[in-house]
């Protein structure tokens, strides 16, 4: 991506483009925890239920989205892609479906996107490998369109289920639909920004997708603001 280059303070700002990130100290001006916003309470205990996805490992969530055919996205993917990190990852980021090389792999932000996001966790201090990286639909839509709400509705249990094992710390969701699909909201990506949402007791910050990104510069630096509170959230409740 071309895009003008960082101010000449050193900030720690990633870069796009295939270029490391600067290792400055990501906390240098970082702004301060923005007030609360959207609660999404825990759902009702239910005592009676027989859903497989109650109580399991991510291991067997996997299992379960990669056999998974309860919408028509299973019939055109390659591969479905459940998500990969640690089990015990203080941060949790939410996009919203695999793409062409995610397909292809069945593995999440494996393109272009996922090479900048990989560059911003770094800047943080936050390894990939120390994240856990999921989507909210689990197989590629066609033509990379907008998920449909029955698919989302069809997939969404995995992301809950996932979340439920993880416990993170904080939740980062990127792109409109992750940020309306946990905030169970209609309102805009830039109305959510700057507000600690929470979704059933976890911290969930919302910011511009990589994706996004790529063709608009100029959301760069509100979402390195963004992406910073949540690392000062995952740093806060550890």
């Amino acid at each position: 991506m071309s895009q003008a280059p960082p101010p000449a303070d050193e900030s720690a700002e990633p870069r796009a483009g295939g270029r490391r990130a600067r290792r400055a100290d990501w906390r240098r001006d970082a702004p301060a925890i923005p007030p609360a916003g959207i609660s999404i309470a825990p759902p009702a205990e239910d005592l009676f239920t027989s859903d497989p996805l109650n109580g399991a490992t991510l291991d067997a969530i996997a299992h379960l989205v990669r056999q998974c055919r309860q919408c028509s996205l299973c019939e055109g993917r390659i591969n479905a892609v459940p998500g990969e990190g640690p089990a015990d990852a203080r941060l949790v980021v939410v996009g919203e479906g695999p793409g062409a090389t995610e397909d292809e792999t069945g593995r999440p932000f494996v393109g272009r996107a996922g090479e900048l996001l990989t560059e911003i966790l770094a800047a943080i201090d936050l390894p990939r490998e120390r994240v856990f990286i999921c989507n909210i639909v689990k197989c590629r839509p066609p033509d990379n369109r907008k998920p449909q709400q029955d698919e989302i509705d069809a997939c969404v249990p995995y992301l809950y289920a996932q979340l439920a094992q993880i416990k993170p710390a904080v939740i980062l969701a990127m792109g409109g639909t992750a940020a309306e699909t946990l905030l169970s909201t209609k309102q805009s990506l830039a109305s959510l920004r700057n507000r600690v949402h929470s979704f059933r007791g976890t911290p969930l910050i919302v910011t511009y997708h990589p994706a996004a990104l790529l063709r608009n510069p100029h959301w760069k630096k509100p979402t390195w603001d963004d992406v910073r509170i949540a690392r000062q959230l995952a740093d806060a409740h550890a």
